[in-house]
């Protein structure tokens, strides 16, 4: 019976990676013999079909081998950097100096951009599976590995989860290298910087730290770099998994980073004193630190008059509360607050509900979580019919519970409005904790009626107002209050007015443009006819 169990615990052997002890240790490092380094590398990849090794040996030259994953890399680019160079020295060039060296191959024949050096068998297994090709000499214990990356990528394209009518219409994709370029497209200065971490014990995923050096708070890069260096996981497959590390509250209902597909809302976060963190094989971006309002904020805010932008955003504050508290009003006043409403809408309500056999509040979470059911349904089906069944089944299981008697027309009225109400939220992520708030205070609202909503919104505030993000209060600027910074929450000012930036998140380079930058009518001397 021991035996038996101890068959059952034993774990199946895998090939790993050498233990990296202490320099200089024979497993660890290649040696100078071409045959053990290929059978160790053999080792490492075994059943790995698509393992390429190719043996050369040019005239009069050590013999070489050229290691690489197919999978991974643009073959052609090793055909003409790598094979052809190596291949085209001839008897009669023995005469010149043949490199004997990975430092000479790479001086001498190697014509790609982008090589690295090293005798470590973990970095060279690394960077096999980040797309290089590895090139080892005989009786030389380095290995040349030269950049090949050939994985297929889908093309730029504007993000379907934050459309614009008139902004940039470009994404960043799942390719980490092409979404950093897209940040130095926007802003060419060696003050942004980027560091590169690697978390996952298996993906070996590559989790890029952004911030403009002199506007960013010192306090908040070292706070960053702090949580994230802290994770240890076997595989990160998307930002996600880094948001849910780095969050100071995690079982709070609302974000505390700001994810985004879209390069020009990170540089101008960036531009705020903000930190972005980018995550290989996936288009979406963190930002942090995150505040109430940014949830309630789109980038096209900055890309349209003021006055229009100020109207919208004034729109989205009446709706979002209009999205946590409309059903719960409906409740609260038709069950226990009835002296609340003339007279004439009470007959009204009265009649509809007449022969509906369910109390008001059973009524409104019944539709809430059909509507959230058709919402969800219309995300997960292909976009040919999701819109359709979505519209149609709301329309259609709305019209026939009114005439079934099972649900009144004012709260399939009331469900549709507040469904209206949150699609106005820009952010999904924030959007979808708004949802979430508005069943505990529908429960309240059915038991309590109006104290027990006035009790919810009580209780938000105060965990809004306790709520940090990287030790920034996610009520900055209101709470505590900073009037300077209140023209860009409660109205978006026009930019030249947009003298400074938010003190919570910047650091000594708080002036973002000089004053007198109003525009008007031409002060000086009036331009000639001519000119």
């Amino acid at each position: 019976m021991r035996r038996l169990r101890k068959w059952i615990r034993k774990k199946p052997e895998y090939p790993t990676l050498p233990e990296e002890t202490h320099d200089g240790d024979e497993a660890s490092v290649l040696t100078a013999d071409l045959d053990r380094s290929e059978a160790t590398f053999r080792r490492i990849f075994t059943d790995c079909s698509d393992l390429v090794l190719r043996k050369i040996r040019p005239a009069g030259q050590q013999r070489r081998l050229v290691l690489y994953i197919a999978s991974l890399v643009d073959e052609q680019v090793i055909d003409d950097h790598i094979l052809q160079p190596a291949m085209s020295h001839r008897e009669d060039d023995v005469a010149r100096a043949s490199p004997r060296s990975a430092k000479s191959l790479d001086e001498q024949m190697i014509s790609a951009g982008h090589t690295k050096r090293s005798s470590e068998i973990n970095e060279i297994v690394r960077q096999m599976l980040n797309g290089y090709a590895v090139v080892l000499m005989e009786s030389d214990d380095q290995a040349l590995m030269v950049n090949a990356d050939g994985v297929k990528q889908r093309s730029l394209e504007e993000p379907s989860s934050e459309p614009v009518i008139r902004g940039p219409r470009d994404g960043f994709i799942e390719n980490i290298s092409t979404n950093m370029g897209l940040l130095r497209v926007r802003l060419k200065t060696p003050r942004l910087k980027m560091e590169t971490v690697t978390i996952g014990e298996l993906s070996q995923t590559q989790v890029v730290l952004v911030y403009i050096a002199g506007i960013a708070a010192d306090s908040l890069i070292e706070e960053v770099r702090d949580r994230v260096s802290r994770i240890q996981i076997d595989a990160v497959l998307d930002s996600g998994y880094i948001e849910e590390f780095i969050e100071d509250l995690p079982y709070s209902p609302f974000p505390q980073t700001h994810s985004t597909e879209r390069p020009d809302v990170v540089a101008a976060e960036l531009l705020e004193g903000k930190m972005a963190i980018l995550t290989d094989n996936t288009p979406f971006a963190l930002i942090v630190p995150m505040t109430f309002w940014t949830g309630l904020q789109a980038s096209e805010d900055y890309y349209i008059r003021w006055p229009v932008a100020t109207f919208v955003r004034w729109i989205r504050f009446l709706f979002i509360f209009i999205a946590i508290f409309a059903p719960s009003l409906y409740v609260a006043v038709t069950t226990f607050h009835q002296e609340m409403i003339p007279t004439n809408l009470v007959l009204s309500i009265a009649s509809s509900r007449e022969a509906v056999p369910f109390p008001a509040l059973f009524e409104a979470l019944l539709m809430e979580i059909v509507f959230e059911a058709l919402r969800e349904a219309g995300i997960r089906l292909p976009k040919q019919i999701g819109q359709a069944i979505s519209i149609v089944g709301a329309l259609v299981i709305g019209q026939a519970a009114v005439q079934a008697g099972i649900i009144s027309a004012p709260v399939v009225i009331i469900v549709s409005i507040t469904g209206i109400a949150t699609f106005t939220i820009p952010r999904y992520s924030f959007a979808s904790g708004v949802r979430l708030l508005r069943f505990p205070i529908l429960f309240l609202a059915g038991t309590l009626g109006l104290y027990g909503i006035v009790l919810g919104f009580l209780g938000i505030v105060l965990h809004l107002a306790s709520l940090r993000s990287f030790g920034v209060p996610y009520l900055s600027s209101l709470a505590p209050i900073n009037l300077s910074s209140l023209k860009d929450i409660l109205i978006r000012a026009p930019i030249w007015a947009k003298r400074h930036r938010q003190q919570a998140t910047g650091n000594a380079d708080l002036v973002r443009e000089p004053a007198g930058q109003k525009p008007g009518p031409y002060r000086g001397r009036r331009p000639s006819g001519n000119s």
